[in-house]
């Protein structure tokens, strides 16, 4: 055959081989609740993230030790209090979703897209588009929906704690923004000491809290091929592998294009929820987490 180039033929095709892998991590990203939950329990929850990250860290560190060394002081400080607000994120993440289900938990964070707009513009006094107004309230209502599915009752203590991780969410990325000192820095070495700086505030409460909870090392003592297949899972596909995804997606296509396909990761956490957690939304959960979608992707339109 012919090896002449046909303009436009080969460039989709060059598009999809960019855009499986960053749907993969958008796969996984959304399993990881339910890996999240299979293998966690209330008492070993920060058991649980001490060994998810310490598996992965020193790979990072080899990976960029050259960028790490160039880091100014001011960087580290402030990749140090990102770091800690990321650890806080973990910690609700994952308490919640012990006390929800994966489906619950993968629809309630996807409303970061929504209030880190709403946030951004309460921050620069901007007022946002009506239609991503109406798009927000399409989401709040599905969110209420969904967590109502079973009957009109008090949201579950994991449901709440999602809404705070979202929130979380939400001030990691501002302060991402607006953390001056961090602008400059490599996105390896700013993540490195991220992790490493949440890895730091979990061995600190994992020793002293060691009375009332699991401690790393009994927990991993009391693993099976089960659990560490899904610790495996959460430290290798769903923190190592999606990272670097992500580093080499955006340097072939546009951020705008990686943030898309993202997106999908509510969709992908429902589908292991109900086809492998076995969950049941209802019909009232089930419009609920439409709803949930339809208006994070209407109100991701609106605000771009």
């Amino acid at each position: 055959m012919s090896s002449i180039a046909v303009p436009g033929a080969l460039a989709p095709r060059r598009a999809w081989l960019t855009d499986l892998p960053v749907l993969f991590v958008a796969v996984v990203w959304g399993a990881s609740y339910l890996a999240a939950k299979d293998i966690t329990t209330a008492r070993t929850v920060i058991a649980v993230l001490v060994l998810r990250f310490a598996v992965v860290l020193p790979v990072l560190v080899v990976a960029g030790w050259r960028s790490l060394r160039a880091l100014t002081v001011a960087q580290w400080r402030g990749a140090g209090l990102l770091g800690l607000i990321l650890s806080g994120i973990f910690l609700l993440e994952t308490y919640g979703v012990v006390h929800t289900s994966a489906t619950n938990a993968g629809l309630i964070i996807s409303l970061t897209m929504i209030f880190t707009p709403l946030a951004e513009a309460a921050v620069t006094r901007v007022r946002p588009p009506r239609a991503f107004l109406a798009a927000a309230g399409v989401s709040v209502l599905g969110v209420v929906l969904l967590t109502q599915s079973g009957g009109f009752t008090s949201p579950s203590s994991g449901d709440l704690l999602m809404l705070l991780a979202a929130l979380a969410r939400t001030v990691h990325v501002l302060a991402m923004s607006r953390v001056n000192s961090v602008r400059g820095a490599d996105a390896l070495s700013l993540t490195t000491v991220q992790l490493g700086s949440a890895v730091g505030v979990f061995v600190v409460l994992a020793v002293f809290l060691r009375g009332s909870g699991s401690t790393p090392w009994s927990a991993a003592a009391d693993f099976g091929a089960r659990e560490w297949a899904g610790l495996l899972f959460l430290s290798v596909f769903c923190t190592l592998f999606a990272f670097f995804v992500q580093m080499w997606a955006v340097r072939r296509t546009s951020p705008s294009r990686v943030s898309l396909l993202l997106g999908t990761e509510p969709l992908w956490a429902a589908a292991a929820g109900i086809a492998l957690g076995g969950e049941r939304l209802g019909a009232l959960g089930l419009l609920g987490g439409v709803l949930v979608l339809a208006g994070t992707g209407w109100g991701r339109r609106a605000a771009g």
